[in-house]
């Protein structure tokens, strides 16, 4: 079994791709097959500085590196498209010849004038096809002579492919199953531009052959070109030896309104890449669920799921499992929806699955960059291990936990000063020296001692715990408040509880 994934450097890896490269990924380690990465950059005209190398850090990201790469070589390297110029031309020549394309000479501005002449309310866009091909200046319309003393001339030119008319071709897809194309519906494909560089029609085609690929799997936005590569096939390798197709479906808007796109992250301010993608030329980022704060567990797997099912209520898998589950056949055939809250669950689900000294390499840089100090892994685990259920994305631990290495430096009095009264200043001064007296420090004798104390002098032990909490927080939320005060230990507890009385200037209240 060998697999590819072959994108175009042209920008950030949409959620699309990535799931594309899952899917290949996980049938052919199934399989104890082989996944390829080859770079299609033949059209050198929209190449985008940084995107082959955007790729290779999100597979590694991911999880998902390839067996065969251009970094990683292979035994069928070359494996980027601009360096295998040379193999195209001749499948390119050989079709000509036997009559299955043609080279066509027609100038940008004959392809605009029969684009505008042919123009009907029937039939906005015409196409180069073949009801326009007999039309144009191409070698089916020009003598064997004078086409010859083109090419001579180097006259710039093109080769397309000759599409049948009326047709049907073909496809068994491993998720739709038989799909039928109608020929005279498909235009003339290039196959090889003036530049001497294959178009993707051509180059894939050659390149699966060539690599011995034996499952071609992409996007269904590519449905529509798949009768152009039937007939490559057929013509040029037989289809006995053309590589089974699965076509998968879209990933849509959380609304199920079309495809999922960079105009929807900006809209809804949610991620779409993997990782942030910087356009060079606008400088504008686009982010991604790294930075976002997902784990690269969490994303791989809420991706599997985007689409697919083992049969079952199981949602939580790890890559492992997902290479014994995973089947093409139970890919759905309608697109699925993207539900950013749904992506979060996966994460805290995620975050609190993986061993917490690998949450803790993330956690540590989170606070290095807000500029808090870590004392040792052992206190940061045990904080980690506290908060983790409270927290969907990475950088919430910085959020939920930032108290426990740095004091409060303001406090939420508004919640607590309608109902402060001096009895509740002298509580938590005797509270104070109660603490002290405590030997075992842990939250159930914390909570022991301070509810004991609170019936002694008839308060309600529910009244003390939200000023407690904004002691030793800051504000209302938090983890359990015996808990926090187990954490942060008997000395700076007591600390951060005269800080607030000291803060008040007023030893009865608030």
């Amino acid at each position: 079994m060998r697999v590819r994934f072959a994108p175009s450097p042209t920008g950030g890896l949409h959620l699309g791709g990535v799931r594309t490269v899952l899917y290949n990924y996980l049938f052919a380690k199934q399989h104890q097959g082989d996944f390829v990465l080859r770079i299609e950059d033949t059209d050198q005209s929209r190449l985008v500085a940084g995107a082959e190398e955007y790729i290779y850090e999100t597979l590694k990201w991911c999880g998902l590196e390839p067996d065969e790469s251009p970094l990683t070589g292979g035994p069928f390297a070359p494996y980027r498209q601009s360096e295998r110029k040379k193999i195209y031309r001749q499948y390119a020549e050989k079709l000509v010849e036997s009559g299955q394309a043609y080279y066509a000479f027609d100038t940008p501005e004959e392809l605009e004038a029969m684009r505008t002449g042919n123009r009907t309310s029937s039939n906005p866009s015409p196409q180069y096809d073949h009801q326009s091909r007999m039309h144009m200046r191409n070698s089916l319309t020009i003598d064997r002579q004078e086409t010859q003393q083109l090419i001579s001339a180097q006259t710039p030119h093109v080769i397309r492919i000759k599409m049948p008319e009326n047709e049907i071709v073909h496809l068994n897809d491993m998720i739709r199953g038989s799909v039928e194309f109608n020929t005279s519906l498909v235009d003339d494909k290039v196959l090889l531009k003036a530049d001497g560089m294959p178009t993707y029609h051509l180059a894939v085609v050659v390149d699966d052959y060539l690599m011995q690929i034996s499952h071609a799997f992409r996007g269904e936005e590519w449905l529509p070109s798949a009768p152009v590569h039937v007939l490559l096939w057929r013509y040029l390798f037989g289809e006995e030896n053309m590589p089974a197709w699965a076509h998968f479906p879209l990933i849509l808007k959380p609304d199920g309104n079309g495809k999922l796109s960079k105009r929807d992250s900006d809209r809804l301010g949610i991620p779409i890449f993997a990782m942030d993608w910087k356009d060079p030329a606008s400088g504008e980022i686009i982010s991604g669920f790294r930075e976002k704060g997902f784990l690269p567990e969490a994303f791989v797997n809420m991706l599997a799921v985007l689409g697919w099912n083992d049969g079952t209520e199981k949602e939580i898998y790890s890559l492992a499992e997902l290479v014994e589950k995973f089947s093409i056949e139970r890919v759905h055939k309608a697109g699925a929806k993207f539900n950013y809250e749904k992506a979060k669950w996966f994460n805290q689900e995620w975050i609190r699955k993986v061993p917490v000294d690998e949450i803790s390499l993330h956690v540590r840089k989170i606070f290095a960059e807000q500029g808090l100090r870590i004392p040792d892994d052992t206190y940061l685990h045990s904080v980690i291990d506290l908060i983790r259920d409270r927290c969907h994305l990475l950088p919430e631990f910085y959020t939920q936990g930032k108290f426990f290495f740095s004091p409060p430096q303001q406090w939420d009095l508004d919640a607590v000063r309608p109902k402060w009264a001096a009895a509740k200043s002298d509580f938590f001064k005797a509270f104070i020296e109660k603490i002290e007296e405590i030997n075992e420090w842990n939250a159930v004798n914390l909570e022991t001692v301070f509810k004991d104390l609170a019936l002694s002098r008839q308060i309600k032990p529910g009244e003390l715990q939200l000023p407690f909490r904004i002691m030793l927080v800051g504000e209302k939320s938090g983890p359990p408040v015996f808990e926090i005060a187990s954490l942060l230990g008997k000395n700076e507890t007591t600390l951060r509880i005269n800080n607030l009385l000291a803060q008040t200037g007023n030893p009865g209240g608030l």
